[in-house]
This record gives C-alpha cells, sequence and structure tokens, in this order.
C-alpha cells in the first residue's frame, strides 16, 4: 500500500465535474478520482479548514459518531478499481475490535481530513490508475496550477450540472 496526500480538488477539462487528486509521498505519482459536487465541497471545506457549520453536515456527524462511540479512524484505504469505478473502505478500530466499512473514496477521503487519518491506496491501483508527476515540468506552469487551486471555492461548482457516472458509484 502507498500512503498519499489530497493535493486539492480540479475541474475535469472536458466534463467540467470535479476531481480530488491524490499525491504519494515522493511527489513521482498523482491518483485523480472523479467526484460528485457535495463530495468536492466537503473535501475543500476540510483542506481549508473552514468553520464547522452551526449543525453538523454528514462528514462531522460521522466524525461525532466516531467519538461518541470511541471508534478510532485508523486509515481509509482505497482498495480497488473496477470498470473505473474506485472502492475504498474506511478502518475503524473500537478497543480490541476492527471494523472495514465500505465507502466511496470521495466520502472516504472527507472523513479522513476531518479525523485527520491516512490515507492508503493500494500498489494496483496506483498502477493501474495514476499519472506521473513531470519533475521537470515548467516552474510556471506549477504556479499556475497551485493559484488554480489556491483560488478554487465551492462557489465554483454551484453552477455546474451534476454529471451521472461520477467515477465511484
Amino acid at each position: 500500500m502507498i500512503e498519499m496526500t489530497v493535493a486539492g480538488i480540479a475541474l475535469d477539462a472536458y466534463t467540467r465535474s470535479p476531481i480530488v487528486l491524490l499525491k504519494d509521498g515522493s511527489d513521482r505519482r498523482a491518483l485523480p478520482i472523479c467526484i460528485g459536487q457535495d463530495q468536492a465541497k466537503a473535501i475543500i471545506g476540510a483542506i481549508e479548514n473552514h468553520e464547522p457549520p452551526p449543525r453538523p453536515l454528514t462528514h462531522d456527524l460521522i466524525g461525532n459518531i466516531f467519538d461518541s462511540f470511541s471508534l478510532n479512524l485508523t486509515r481509509i484505504v482505497i482498495h480497488s478499481l473496477q470498470d473505473n469505478t474506485f472502492y475504498a473502505v474506511l478502518c475503524l478500530q473500537q478497543g480490541e475490535d476492527i471494523h472495514e466499512i465500505d465507502c466511496r473514496p470521495s466520502d472516504a477521503i472527507a472523513i479522513a481530513l476531518r479525523t485527520h487519518s491516512p490515507i492508503w491506496v493500494m500498489e494496483e491501483v496506483v498502477a493501474a490508475a495514476s499519472i506521473p508527476v513531470d519533475r521537470e515540468a515548467d516552474e510556471e506552469e506549477r504556479q499556475a496550477f497551485r493559484d488554480f487551486l489556491a483560488n478554487l471555492s465551492p462557489e465554483d461548482f454551484k453552477n455546474m450540472n451534476r454529471q451521472p457516472g461520477n467515477g465511484e458509484s
């Protein structure tokens, strides 16, 4: 397994659908995963450490449930890619008991960010779906991408039409 972190959210150039981009620790590979607009907003909120809403939203609620039942999210694992759909599990520990709960990768990532839990991806998934990161890429191009990510906000997704088949199921 390879531990990855969230590099940010981008928009697919063709469909304008949101994509969460995971990167490995060496910054050699990136794993793009198409996600829904709601999950993109949840991930952006966690990345930017937005002030929690007055009432908990779904991913915050799940974290509250974990706390109430002394469940520790030890990690999430994106374990397979089948028919262009990624599959993930939440790995929970309660005392000596360990549980794996099926979860969409985008929800798992949003929860992991809120609980400060690691994100792991099976090597087969990285090999099948990752894109190489060009270390020799033009610095101006990299800075433009960083600026794009830094200026991306949930409002950017408001007027987009939800695309069916966002690659997660």
